[in-house]
């Protein structure tokens, strides 16, 4: 009897115990869904904000150009930046600058010209120019973008022009705008523009930048050659200005500086040995302290008003420095299209002073910035009222 009671009394015992002893910990609670997991950090209302804030921050668009700038005329220069044929045009336009930034002896950019060929995207050059001058932390020139038919270097994109101010007078006579020369060659053309600046009282070593539009670059080493042993001291450009043949076969323009100051400001003067035309002067001589120098306004379309617009806009431009069309000194003039020539001289006249018109180059080119332009014109111009002599 007692051995069975004690099983009997020990079996609940146990039974007990082992209910109430505690269960491993792995046991003890159910797991949740959720547990073991990384769960994110909780994002308050102001970080959401922050968050979304710049996830839809877009960059500002690039600075634009001004339409005109002011310049102390005897301080001017000018400046060519060399051909590369290394990388499309972004890079070939950024070297282009940062080249004539770094050569310039501490000259300030007022002015950019660039010539373009190829089917890069002529914008790109604004937006570069903003780019690059903003990182200089330099104010932006005022810019011309025209698309020649031909640059002279194999797969060279752009060449660009620059005016410059130097940190001291470089040209205390002033200087003079010689237009454009058209000849059957190239030769013929530097001939011409030679006998201008000598009615000037200047001399070839005196020019300061010579340009050189041409139908065909056959032979552009020669080109060069021929520009450089007529204009020693010169920035020396020249491009091919469409990629058909155009008419004329050459035209070579002139900015030098002068001997002797003209006894006003401006003076109008048409050499006897050269052309005379009712639509320009051959040579302006200028001895003004200020020059306006513009940048190209477009026109869209072929109708009068078309025209108009775009003389009106630039006649805005040149209002900001108070200078008008009564006094300018020089004037640019691209078409797309010859077949509008007329049209746009005759609008032009409207404008401009007719009895002392500017020295002037209006020749067709390939292209514009933009795809619907007709033609681009820029202009330097005279501030103030002040007489000037009539031409002879």
């Amino acid at each position: 009897m007692t051995p069975i009671r004690r099983i009997a009394f020990t079996a609940p015992v146990l039974l007990a115990c082992l209910l109430n002893a505690p269960l491993p910990a792995q046991q003890k609670k159910k797991k949740s869904d959720d547990e073991g997991m990384v769960l994110p950090p909780v994002i308050t209302e102001d970080k959401k904000k922050k968050k979304k804030d710049e996830e839809t921050q877009t960059l500002p668009p690039p600075a634009e150009p001004p339409a005109a700038v002011v310049a102390d005329t005897d301080r001017i220069s000018f400046q060519v930046s060399p051909l590369s044929n290394k990388g499309l045009l972004s890079q070939q336009t950024r070297d282009a600058l940062k080249t004539m930034l770094r050569t310039n002896h501490g000259a300030t950019i007022v002015k950019l010209r660039a010539f373009v060929a190829g089917s890069g995207d002529l914008r790109r050059i604004g937006e570069i120019v903003a780019e690059v001058f903003t990182e200089k932390h330099q104010a932006l020139p005022a810019l011309s973008v025209i698309q020649a038919g031909a640059l002279p270097m194999e797969g060279a994109q752009v060449v660009i022009e620059s005016t410059g101010l130097e940190k001291k007078a470089a040209n205390p006579n002033g200087l003079g705008f010689f237009s454009g020369q058209a000849a059957p060659g190239v030769t013929q053309s530097l001939e011409r523009l030679k006998s201008a600046l000598r009615s000037a009282g200047t001399e070839p070593g005196d020019a300061l930048r010579v340009t050189c539009f041409v139908s065909s670059l056959d032979d552009p080493a020669g080109t060069g050659r021929a520009i450089s042993s007529a204009f020693p001291s010169a920035a020396i450009n020249y491009v091919q200005m469409q990629r058909e043949p155009v008419s004329p076969a050459s035209e070579c323009e002139a900015v030098a500086r002068l001997h002797e100051a003209p006894a006003t400001d401006v003076r109008f003067v048409n050499p006897p040995e050269l052309d005379k035309s009712p639509h320009y002067s051959q040579v302006v001589l200028v001895n003004s302290p200020k020059l306006v120098i513009t940048g190209t306004q477009l026109a869209f379309g072929a109708q009068e008003n078309d025209i108009k617009l775009a003389f009106e806009r630039l006649q805005r431009a040149l209002g900001q420095f108070h200078a008008g069309f009564q006094r300018i000194a020089m004037s640019h003039v691209y078409l797309t299209s010859t077949s509008i020539t007329e049209k746009v001289r005759a609008v032009r006249a409207t404008f401009y002073n007719a009895a002392t018109p500017p020295a002037s180059t209006l020749l067709p080119f390939e292209g514009l910035p933009s795809l619907d332009a007709t033609f681009g014109v820029d202009v330097i111009a005279l501030p103030g009222e002040a007489t000037a002599s009539t031409p002879h």
